[in-house]
């Protein structure tokens, strides 16, 4: 999960921006909006697009595989989707409880408009509990425990165009659960030429994700170890249906990318390495990016140690020598794995230090030094 940090809160504020509640929107256009507001104002709340009716006015949610059965006033694992007498509702519709500038690299997408900024917002709840989550003082909470903006899909885009980011990005907890909120946003920002991409765990099913395939420009998932114990175990999910996910966004060609975020003795063994790397070489391709990134303790997780560099060399070693052309080290500011090399004649393609790039050797979609593509949207 992408980290929600005061770097991006700082470069908004640069940009004439108002903060309030952790939260930041131009001041002059938006200012009515700078108000935080109640769970109960029906703003929030709009019919959801993924469910079917059950006997006793239950419902059956179908937006993601967990597949919850909601009685009448209930709510779903999510915690953001509530029963209303047989009608399934979001209720974080508009409801942003962060919203940043972030460059491109920080999701981390390296193979998407590089060197770009991306507005970034998310609101409260995720469809999984991970032991590690970065933000979980937002995604594990309800909508009505954390405070939040009023900010339509509309006013998102426009605050995207007013700042001059192309792009934006809904992230910092998971989209998935703000899918109405996030399919609006993203289908009026294409309307305006304004980019989307997802920053997902990839816990969906079909069809809503390739409905939203249509609206997207990118997508980024985290794929937090390959096995289904870790995803019981540490994640209360499951494995399945994020390879079902990732399957999916190949099938449709849509540009994605992948996050492994190793953990010490949990989900970093060679063994395990070895086996998704081939998975993913044999099912997606040689050309996708996989990004082993460092983990650091948080949250639920504060018995373990930093992922020792090592770690993270050997992965990449690993997923090289089974063919997997873009593999990438995260979280280690300054590490050569940052950068990007040419498969054909291994020169350095783009150089980063952390989230800024100190050069750019792409040029029309090519290797400047020998010609080869280079897969991603340039």
């Amino acid at each position: 999960m992408e980290k929600e940090n005061d770097f991006t809160r700082r470069e908004f504020l640069s940009s004439s921006i108002s903060a309030l509640c952790g939260l930041s929107l131009g001041s002059a256009v938006f200012a009515e909006n700078i108000v935080a507001l109640p769970l109960s104002d029906k703003r929030f709340i709009k019919k959801a697009r993924y469910f079917k009716k059950l006997p006793e006015k239950k419902v059956e949610c179908t937006l993601c595989p967990r597949g919850c059965k909601v009685a009448d006033l209930e709510r779903g694992y999510c915690g953001c989707r509530e029963n209303h007498n047989g009608t399934y509702y979001t209720l974080v519709y508009s409801r942003a409880c962060a919203v940043h500038i972030d460059p491109i690299e920080k999701k981390p997408l390296f193979h998407f408009r590089p060197g770009t900024r991306a507005l970034s917002f998310a609101t409260a709840g995720c469809n999984i509990e991970c032991k590690f989550c970065q933000n979980w003082n937002i995604s594990q909470f309800r909508p009505e425990q954390i405070k939040a903006l009023y900010i339509t899909p509309r006013k998102m885009v426009e605050i995207a165009k007013i700042n001059n980011t192309p792009i934006i990005a809904y992230t910092y907890t998971e989209p998935v659960i703000f899918y109405e909120y996030m399919y609006d946003t993203a289908a009026r920002g294409k309307e305006e030429g304004i980019e989307s991409v997802m920053i997902s765990n990839g816990y969906i099913k079909r069809e809503p994700m390739r409905a939203l395939t249509k609206v997207l420009s990118a997508v980024k998932i985290d794929l937090k170890a390959f096995t289904e114990k870790f995803y019981r175990d540490v994640c209360h999910g499951e494995l399945k249906p994020v390879l079902d996910t990732l399957l999916l966004l190949k099938e449709v060609g849509i540009w994605y990318e992948i996050v492994v975020l190793l953990i010490p003795t949990l989900n970093d063994s060679e063994k395990e390495i070895d086996a998704m790397s081939k998975w993913i070489k044999k099912n997606l391709g040689a050309d996708v990016p996989v990004h082993f990134s460092r983990f650091f303790p948080t949250y639920k997780m504060t018995n373990l140690p930093p992922t020792p560099v090592a770690t993270l060399e050997r992965a990449r070693k690993i997923a090289m020598s089974n063919g997997l052309h873009f593999v990438y080290v995260g979280n280690v500011p300054g590490h050569p794995g940052e950068n990007t090399y040419c498969p054909g004649c291994g020169k350095v393609l783009i150089r980063r230090i952390g989230f800024k790039v100190l050069e750019n050797n792409i040029k029309r979609g090519k290797c400047k030094f020998c010609g080869r593509k280079i897969p991603g949207r340039w």
